[in-house]
């Protein structure tokens, strides 16, 4: 077993000198904050102390494989064995039960109400406790065996169940000589489709409340405006959020570009008149919940009412696996061509971006890595995406 201890600014780079040093098998023991050692580290701002530790035994993994597996078998045979002492235990109480009844004359109503029942019952009860609690065992502790090191391993990077069933499918079925590992990343590659197409004509961004669209839209004017070189209209009608008007249009007044704010279907129709002239309209949409079937019906006239086919859904690489499907199909109502997914710089896995893309079924136009304007927006290659999920690289 090998132990190190590493100082980092941050979670991210502590992870990326454990991997590199220690592989990808390494696990974190402990974090902690402390300061740097000496007079002038008294002033100085907290850094991260991580430790984490790797076996380099092979012979010792494998007898620990060994020992799990029969951990497996003797906690089988013991439920194998309650389970015939059971059948047994139940054979000879019918037989003494009948042969009492006959013996005794007494009726067998009585009889089945006597205490031997009932003490009967009370030990059933605690075998199928026993039996209850080695199952734990077998589910918890002993959770991993009989799982290939490939599937643990996309377990550990958060994939879906859905996912990871359809990754070890796609490696199973290819008939090469080549390492698992490499299949692997060939199968994923495949998965992530991404869509290079330029931002033209109307653009709208719609999804759930907290997922950085009305920060997405500004990083994106910015790089239409100051990088590309294009001329950029701003329209947003999220009016509910307090801060969001002033916060776009502080972005259009320092990027000179034209902005308005829509409170009707008839100023959504003179204000895309109006900026007819641009290049790329952004449209900033009010945060709805998937679940709510009359907000996303009022999103989806507006969004009618553009005639536009450029709807991108946002949302956060920090979202549950169990929401990216109640927020994917929620939406699927606004006909979204792609997808954006945001706050990367928030997770150290990113599983989630391949859950994403499967359940929405459309490719990733761009991904948010930060909360710099226009800088921390970037469109990323499939390979690129690939080792990301997969967790050979990260977001620094």
């Amino acid at each position: 077993m090998i132990i190190k201890r590493y100082k980092a600014n941050n979670m991210n780079e502590a992870i990326t000198r454990i991997r590199y040093e220690l592989g990808n098998e390494a696990i974190i023991i402990s974090q902690r904050k402390i300061r740097k050692s000496g007079i002038m580290g008294f002033f100085s701002k907290k850094i991260l102390e991580v430790t984490a530790a790797v076996d380099n035994k092979k012979e010792e993994h494998k007898k620990s494989q060994y020992n799990n597996d029969n951990m497996k078998q003797s906690v089988e045979a013991i439920k194998k064995i309650i389970d015939n002492k059971m059948k047994d235990t139940s054979s000879d109480d019918k037989a003494l039960s009948d042969n009492g009844i006959k013996d005794s004359g007494i009726s067998r109503s009585f009889y089945e109400n006597s205490i031997i029942d009932k003490n009967n019952d009370a030990v059933i009860k605690e075998v199928q406790q026993m039996k209850s609690m080695l199952n734990e065992v077998i589910q918890g502790s002993y959770g991993n065996i009989g799982k290939s090191k490939l599937q643990i391993k996309l377990e550990n990077s958060d994939f879906s169940r859905s996912v990871v069933k359809k990754i070890l499918n796609s490696v199973n079925a290819m008939d090469d000589d080549r390492e698992d590992e490499e299949k692997l990343r060939e199968v994923v590659k495949d998965m992530i489709k991404v869509d290079n197409k330029e931002l033209e004509h109307v653009v709208v961004l719609v999804g759930p409340t907290g997922v950085g669209k009305t920060t997405t839209i500004a990083k994106l004017a910015g790089k239409l405006v100051l990088i590309e070189k294009k001329k950029v209209g701003l329209i947003t009608i999220d009016t509910y959020r307090i801060g969001a008007v002033e916060q776009l249009r502080t972005y259009a007044d320092i990027m000179n570009i034209p902005f308005q704010v829509i409170l009707s279907m008839k100023d959504m129709s003179k204000a895309i008149d109006n900026m007819k002239s641009c290049d790329t309209i952004l449209i900033d949409t009010t945060g709805r919940s998937s679940r709510n079937e009359m907000q996303i019906s009022e999103l989806r006239a507006f969004i009618d009412k553009v005639q536009t086919n450029n709807v991108h859904l946002v949302i956060s690489c920090t979202t549950k696996d169990k929401d990216i499907d109640v927020i994917v199909n929620g939406y699927k109502k606004l006909n979204y061509s792609d997808i954006i997914i945001t706050k990367l710089d928030e997770t150290s896995t990113y599983g989630s971006i391949l859950n994403i893309l499967q359940s929405a079924k459309k490719p990733i136009s761009f991904v948010t890595t930060g909360q710099n304007v226009p800088e921390d927006i970037k469109i990323m290659e499939p390979e690129e995406l690939a080792k990301l999920v997969l967790g050979e690289d990260i977001i620094c």
